[in-house]
């Protein structure tokens, strides 16, 4: 094989450096495999990812090698290369890589890009959200299994209320429930409606689930990380293969499969075999766009009973209605 390998995509040329290079040292899959990987998964891949901005997460020497994260797009790069303007929270600009089609990724991965991030609005629309994105973040001592359980409940709370729920594996120890939203709301808007989520589900199951933004506060529970829903944030994409030796797909799952999902086996090796015998489990997501009122009216309950917002991550201005952002114990401690 040569040094350098051209991928025709739709019309255009991709050049692949290194293509036996091994990112993924368990079973020594290469940057080829990848690239052969994304073809694989394109359709539904595109259909996640297609026009939205993208939060690039770089190994070049593959998983387990130096890495950073990358907002902005080098300054030299392909003439059909499309880019968006992304601020961050303290209003830094950046021109990110759009996923305007299967090239614009494998150009990405060409660059050792291991991880891509997805921000919940298309670069076109940046003023609207279209996505309510559900993390349930294990905390230690959490087993999957009560992930799972929920993930059902979270599904079972949203379907009272109109939403419709997809799930998917992080690849790592969590769950992600996507509900597809019209586009009419922006992020501060969503994120106060999984705010709002957050704290329902945990007065209806305080034992497994907390909405407490402090670690010291979570116990053994399932956190629902609202701030994921914060403006600016991203999180890992749907059908991306995380930067980890075994090479592991955050893996878009139909609910019936839940029960007996095992997420470590579902890598760069299994997942387009999968999906080629089961189809892709999102595929009415778009067509089946839900209403965020129901949440916001659960928000401006809590707000009407005196609970006042949740607290932000450290790198967002202080915002409106936001209790004192310090942990209790350090409160408790610094109060005369």
């Amino acid at each position: 094989m040569s040094d350098t390998v051209l991928i025709e995509v739709d019309g255009t040329d991709v050049p692949i450096s290194s293509p036996e290079k091994v990112f993924f040292g368990q079973r020594g899959e290469t940057k080829l495999d990848l690239v052969r990987y994304y073809q694989a998964v394109s359709g539904p891949v595109l259909a996640t990812l297609g026009g939205r901005p993208l939060l690039m997460e770089r190994h070049p020497s593959g998983a387990g090698g130096k890495s950073w994260f990358q907002k902005r797009v080098p300054k030299s790069v392909p003439p059909w290369l499309r880019t968006t303007v992304v601020t961050t929270p303290n209003g830094t600009t950046a021109d990110a890589l759009v996923a305007a089609d299967l090239a614009h990724v494998l150009w990405a991965v060409n660059l050792g890009c291991l991880g891509f991030h997805v921000w919940p609005f298309h670069a076109d629309t940046p003023e609207v959200v279209d996505e309510l994105r559900v993390d349930l973040d294990p905390s230690p001592g959490v087993t999957f299994a009560q992930v799972r359980q929920a993930a059902l409940l979270a599904r079972e709370f949203l379907g009272g209320l109109g939403l419709t729920a997809y799930v998917k594996t992080t690849g790592s120890r969590g769950l992600h429930l996507y509900v597809p939203l019209e586009p009419r709301w922006d992020s501060y808007q969503v994120r106060a409606g999984a705010v709002a989520l957050a704290r329902a589900l945990q007065r209806e199951h305080p034992d497994l689930i907390t909405a407490q933004w402090w670690k010291e506060e979570r116990g053994s529970r399932v956190f629902v990380d609202y701030n994921q829903n914060a403006p600016h944030k991203t999180v890992f994409g749907a059908w991306c293969v995380r930067p980890r030796a075994d090479a592991p797909v955050s893996t878009p799952i139909g609910w019936d499969e839940l029960p007996d999902v095992v997420p470590a086996e579902l890598t760069l090796a299994t997942v387009p075999g999968r999906l080629a015998e089961r189809g892709d489990p999102w595929e009415a997501m778009r067509a089946d766009p839900c209403s965020l009122e129901p949440l916001l009216e659960l928000s401006r309950r809590d707000l009407a009973e005196g609970r006042m917002d949740a607290p932000w991550p450290p790198v967002y201005p202080k915002q409106p209605n936001e209790p004192p952002r310090v942990a209790p114990s350090r409160a408790r401690r610094t109060t005369p």
